[in-house]
């Protein structure tokens, strides 16, 4: 087990619970696996198929997944395949037949292909040796994500009653456990929950207030670092998209109102470092597996916990810095309630009410975001300072809050416990609005008995008490404020109560640098990953991940043995690209001079579709904006795809763009602070040069460079 381990995917040891996992499926055991994103779950799985004789099946609900998986475990050398909708009858055939010959180790496939008659044909043929439901929680009504054609997953079991199943989650209240276990008849199977922290997170409320600018303060700290920043809506995620460009920033959009093709070309985009930033609704994400995300962002108000928290969980995959950060609003929820309303089923609009009131409740949360976050998940993280989110970073003063307290508890008492929230503080704060002066609420002993405070901080108040407990919700259509145990003994005057004084909202900014960055040498070795990625059509992580090139550039090493000692690098790597990286380790270490990176000339060579469209159109006359006017891109999209076609040398010369004598300026700048990021070239020649400039003239330099 520990030698597959590190010659297929280059680690010395398993993470928690992953070893005891996959002895139980070599062992033929029913598992339900629930582990957070990014805790390894794709191995428990994708080891034991390497063990086992036979054809592991992996039922997944995206195709982006499929992709993404299959390429990373080729790129370890495991023979792995998907059979999905986007491939030819001559390459589903290809596929069929290296099943039937053994030649395949491990197949993705989507619910709807496993169920279809000639598949299941295929596998009661074939050696199936395992059953993997990967995002089981898309089974679940009571999930986030619930597909209705996973719930036809459980045929496979009267159908192969003696092939084990594994299924695997990152997000699952005990409700959805239940609800997965019992739909894939795994009574009785092996349970493993690993926790559902992830410490590289760092988790924030940010109020929505000028949103757009507080955005855009934060993104100028972090240039060049990826991210994702969701949206609710379609046109919000569009017009986001055009500000950001404007604002010289590689972002793209990407929702369902797009053609598959753009979706795809989009995401591919990202995936490959060539974008920086997706702005997407929550169609974007499952299933993708970039490890250097830097940051999470939500724009709007998640609907629920569950989606917020597998959102957040895109981000530090690689096990280092990710900042979440959420915009809350009122109005937010509001517009989300609205729609909910709008359901036609009472039980989905109660389920979707409770996780709306849980997602709000973390957001209007005054204690630590990971403990109400994980609370959520049945996790109790013990302590009361994580460290890692903006409430414990920088807590705000409490106060005694006894005496507000009995107010609110006196008025819920004497309301008899039937009003919500906002109703028991309009009679707080003396208001004789038309349902007070209706239910004559006004003669109540409490009415204005609070007056000392606003209405938007009894809201603060109650929420508060609620977190902690000593004050009750209850209903979910109409949720009632009710009294408790502690509620008594706080009236009785037996209980002190402590409050967070109302304060102005602290913003965490961390300055996101690699722990590398100092020596240069981390930055070489992204841009050889870069290029090797882009030679072999890759993702630049499924070469190496941020985390081997940090340890490369901090453990230097030299030979052979040394660099498979690096997490993340098998045999089949060290095969691969081990010399090249090694050369580039002496290359610095010697003391060799940071050259531009040199693109092989099969890269120069190939061309994109839209790449070689934006071509075709050049060379008729247009202009840049007539091309974009044309394709229905952005500018800024056609100057990302005129840098690459100076670099495959099919654009020779940009002096119908920049003038030859801000062509100089820029090219002194570069020499100066180097290529690697914008802001430093702009900040060195000012106002007088615009970042789509600086880019065509960087992609002159760099073609030129790949010519010596």
């Amino acid at each position: 087990m520990h030698q597959t381990l590190q010659k297929y995917f280059g680690y010395t040891e398993f993470r928690p619970h992953q070893e005891d996992i996959i002895r139980d499926v070599v062992d033929k055991k029913d598992t339900f696996v629930l582990m957070p994103t990014g805790g390894g779950k794709s191995l428990c799985y994708q080891l034991p198929a390497l063990l086992m004789e036979g054809l592991t099946v992996v039922i997944s609900p995206l195709i982006s997944l499929m992709k993404d998986q299959v390429d990373s475990l080729r790129s370890n050398g495991i023979a792995a395949a998907y059979l999905n909708s986007t491939q030819s009858t001559a390459e589903a055939e290809e596929i069929t037949t290296a099943i039937m010959d053994g030649r395949i180790k491990i197949i993705y496939m989507a619910p709807e292909r496993l169920l279809m008659s000639q598949t299941l044909k295929l596998l009661e043929d074939a050696k199936v040796s395992l059953f993997a439901v990967d995002e089981a929680h898309c089974i679940s009504e009571w999930g986030h994500d619930f597909r209705p054609e996973y719930r036809k997953i459980r045929t496979l079991r009267p159908r192969f009653p003696n092939v084990p199943i594994i299924a695997l989650t990152a997000t699952a209240t005990t409700k959805v456990q239940e609800d997965i276990t019992g739909q894939l008849n795994l009574a009785g199977c092996n349970t493993y929950m690993a926790s559902f922290d992830r410490p590289n997170l760092l988790y924030q409320v940010w109020s929505k207030q000028d949103a757009y600018d507080q955005l855009l303060k934060y993104l100028e700290n972090c240039r060049g670092n990826s991210g994702i920043i969701y949206c609710q809506s379609r046109k919000t995620v569009d017009t986001l998209t055009k500000k950001l460009q404007r604002s010289a920033f590689r972002a793209q959009p990407y929702h369902a109102g797009l053609s598959d093709i753009q979706r795809a070309r989009n995401q591919e985009s990202f995936i490959k470092d060539d974008t920086d930033i997706i702005v997407a609704t929550i169609a974007f994400g499952m299933g993708i597996d970039k490890p250097n995300v830097r940051f999470v962002i939500h724009y709007d108000l998640p609907r629920n916990l569950e989606g917020y928290y597998q959102e957040t969980g895109r981000g530090g995959r690689d096990g280092l810095a990710c900042d979440c950060i959420l915009f809350f609003s009122h109005g937010d929820r509001y517009k989300i309630e609205y729609f909910i309303n709008k359901k036609n089923s009472k039980k989905e609009q109660d389920i979707a009410l409770a996780q709306l009131r849980a997602m709000t409740d973390y957001c209007e949360s005054r204690t630590c975001r990971r403990g109400v976050l994980l609370s959520y998940f049945g996790e109790d993280i013990g302590g009361t300072n994580c460290g890692m989110c903006d409430v414990c970073i920088s807590p705000r003063e409490t106060f005694d809050g006894t005496g507000a307290a009995q107010k609110l508890l006196a008025c819920v008492e004497e309301l008899d416990q039937r009003f919500g929230m906002n109703h028991v503080i309009d009679v707080l704060v003396g208001s004789k609005n038309k349902k007070i002066t209706t239910k004559r609420h006004y003669l109540l002993k409490s009415h204005g008995a609070g007056r000392d405070y606003s209405k938007a901080q009894w809201q603060s108040i109650a929420r508060e008490m609620i977190q902690q407990g000593v004050l009750c919700v209850e209903g979910i259509r109409y949720p009632l404020l009710t009294l408790n145990q502690d509620s008594r003994e706080i009236l009785d005057g037996n209980q002190a109560v402590s409050l967070v004084k109302p304060a102005e909202e602290r913003q965490i900014i961390r300055q996101q640098k690699n722990i590398s960055a100092e020596t240069g040498l981390f930055d070489r070795l992204k841009r050889l990953r870069k290029t090797l990625a882009d030679k072999k059509n890759l993702p630049p992580y499924i070469i190496f991940s941020d985390t081997s090139l940090e340890q490369m550039a901090s453990n230097l090493p030299k030979t052979h043995q040394e660099f498979l000692d690096i997490t993340g690098v098998g045999e089949n790597k060290l095969k691969k690209y081990g010399d090249a990286f090694l050369a580039e380790i002496v290359d610095h270490v010697t003391g060799k001079p940071v050259q531009s990176p040199k693109l092989p000339r099969a890269v120069q060579g190939r061309l994109s579709a839209t790449q070689q469209e934006t071509l075709d159109l050049y060379r008729q006359g247009l202009t840049i904006q007539q091309i974009a006017n044309i394709r229905n891109l952005s500018s800024s999209t056609i100057i990302t795809h005129i840098e690459k076609l100076i670099l495959a040398g099919e654009i020779d010369s940009i002096d119908e763009w920049v003038d030859t004598h801000k062509q100089q300026a820029i090219q002194k700048a570069i020499s100066d602070v180097g290529a690697d990021y914008l802001s430093p070239i702009k900040e060195k020649l000012g106002d007088d040069c615009m970042y789509n400039e600086i880019k065509l003239v960087r992609a002159t330099v760099m073609a030129a460079a790949c010519q010596v």
